[in-house]
């Protein structure tokens, strides 16, 4: 039997915010997604406070689920090889027009 790796993934300010706006949800929709606050929204994205625990893997399901592309901290270390100037934000897909 082999036992399946568990991947850490870490949310940063922009990665939520790009997930969001890539959703077209305003900060109370995701946070009525998410089972939280809109006010913990906000402050993950102007970086007060960072998702921990299970919301960090809440997060990579749902924008798994939306077809989200995003680097964590895990993918952006396997790409490291890059070229040292060649460093970019987390890799996103167009996004739909944001609703206001």
């Amino acid at each position: 039997m082999t036992a399946k790796r568990k991947v850490k993934y870490e949310w940063d300010a922009e990665r939520i915010k790009a997930l969001r706006q890539y959703m077209g949800m305003t900060q109370q929709e995701l946070s009525e997604e998410l089972g939280t606050r809109q006010q913990t929204v906000s402050e993950w994205e102007t970086g007060k406070y960072r998702p921990r625990g299970g919301m960090n893997r809440l997060l990579t399901l749902v924008a798994e689920r939306a077809g989200f592309i995003y680097e964590t901290d895990q993918t952006e270390s396997a790409s490291s090889e890059k070229s040292a100037g060649d460093q970019e934000g987390p890799a996103r897909q167009s996004p739909p027009t944001p609703r206001e």
